[in-house]
């Protein structure tokens, strides 16, 4: 059950990144208005995330290949605003990061290409 919940959501950001594509914007640009960046993307050893108004010292945060795979991670918090997630050792490919805080009640999920 839970790999078709995992599916349900990765076509749905399928289709939501294709709409972005049609409206010209970059995926950059659109995840800094709402208050999240990941950089580098593209990447090969390190992706950072970085909020504008959320501390992350209670965010929990997973990781999921293309297919729904979960894969264990160890985010690093750099600063109150901003982690970083290893990911030199994975494969090529499009990676989705799931982010949730109950604090401040936000969540989101982003997707990251790593080469």
């Amino acid at each position: 059950m839970k790999t078709l919940y995992v599916f349900i959501l990765l076509c749905s950001l399928a289709g939501s990144a294709i709409a972005q594509g049609f409206e010209g914007e970059q995926p950059d640009r659109l995840e800094a208005k709402r208050g999240v960046t990941l950089y580098p993307n593209p990447t090969t050893d390190f992706i950072s995330i970085r909020f504008d108004n959320i501390n992350v010292g209670q965010m929990t945060v997973s990781m999921h290949n293309i297919i729904g795979n979960e894969i264990s991670i160890t985010p690093e918090q750099i600063g109150d605003h901003e982690l970083k997630i290893r990911v030199k050792d994975f494969d090529a490919g499009y990676y989705l990061l799931a982010l949730k805080d109950e604090q401040s009640n936000f969540r989101g999920t982003y997707k990251f290409l790593k080469l």
